[in-house]
């Protein structure tokens, strides 16, 4: 995207974030165009309004910027992420859409900070793309995978995330962006197995699977789905994630992990548990557990990662104290 490049230092929001003021009644049909595109345009569409002269008119005026070989944007100020994808969606023609990631943020996935423009195409498709567009070619995307409104064209959320973790460049990544999917309500274990099951071939279907039973079981942070791994590892009983309780003021709390026939409670926390006011409510909702009966143990999350026999080891003698005989 070599004439975009150099607009690109920092990503902004796009036009419509930033307050842009609906056209008004008399606005013609281009107008509105660039509207519903945050001001971005192909040569085909520009040409069902405006002559060859008049396009290059604007380009050399400075009121358009050609931004690929048939890609202009319709302003001179800063590029964001949502013309970034317009422009990779028009650039690739008909039949391409968001996908991955990008569909997924696009969507409300959070935390996944990517330069990276991810398009799904039609298997037989070959364009050239600008920089930072990703294509990522299919033959399968039945009308049930693609979202009926809002524009660009997108997948829907569960295929969006499937998509992602299947293009992650780790596990741990794939894991990640599975679990934030739940943990931020985009997915739902249902959505999540009826994309897997049209899709018996799919690279890391079984890592993907995997987290989604975990996370629509209630552990939807990373941390939770590491200590539930451990648990397993370690030929420990299986705990309840997310189970609610009520605590003394009345109010619903839910433990990380519970082994309720030995009333055992793990807390795994995170980095909010610093702050000093999570980590009073923390305390309190602790207290409120001890007072009646259950055995709370606490662990850091990096200690998960860092230290897990240690933590195995704490949460056996945990166990078999309150009279378990694994």
């Amino acid at each position: 995207m070599g004439r975009v490049e150099g607009v690109i230092a920092r990503f902004t929001p796009s036009l419509a974030a930033l307050g842009r003021a609906v056209p008004g009644d008399d606005a013609d049909e281009l107008t509105w165009l660039l509207f519903r595109q945050d001001e971005v345009i192909s040569l085909d569409q520009a040409l069902r309004h405006l002559t060859h002269k008049a396009i290059r008119h604007r380009v050399t005026s400075g009121r358009w910027r050609h931004v690929h070989r048939a890609v202009f944007v319709a302003h001179s100020g800063p590029i964001g992420p949502a013309q970034l994808r317009w422009i990779a969606v028009l650039a690739a023609g008909p039949g391409a859409m968001l996908g991955g990631l990008t569909a997924a943020q696009a969507g409300g996935l959070r935390g996944f900070p990517d330069l990276a423009v991810h398009l799904l195409l039609p298997a037989g498709r070959r364009r050239e793309l600008p920089q930072r567009v990703v294509a990522h070619r299919t033959t399968h995307l039945p009308e049930r995978d693609v979202l009926a409104v809002g524009q660009p064209r997108r997948t829907m959320p569960a295929r969006s995330v499937v998509d992602a973790a299947q293009w992650a460049r780790t596990d741990a990544e794939a894991r990640a962006i599975v679990a934030a999917g739940f943990q931020q309500r985009i997915v739902s274990e249902e959505d999540l197995r009826e994309v897997l099951d049209r899709m018996p071939r799919l690279r890391r279907r079984k890592l993907i699977l995997s987290v989604a039973t975990d996370a629509g079981g209630g552990a939807h942070s990373l941390a939770e789905l590491d200590f539930l791994t451990l648990t397993r590892r370690a030929g420990l009983p299986e705990p309840t994630r997310q189970k609610m309780r009520y605590d003394a003021t009345g109010r619903r709390r839910y433990l990380d992990a519970y082994f309720e026939e030995w009333k055992v409670h793990v807390e795994i926390d995170g980095g909010q548990h610093l702050d000093p006011r999570a980590a009073w409510a923390d305390m309190r909702r602790q207290n409120d557990l001890w007072a009646e009966g259950d055995r709370v143990l606490r662990f850091p999350s990096w200690a998960l990662r860092a230290h897990p026999a240690e933590v195995m080891a704490q949460l056996r003698t945990a166990l078999r104290r309150a009279g378990w005989s694994g």
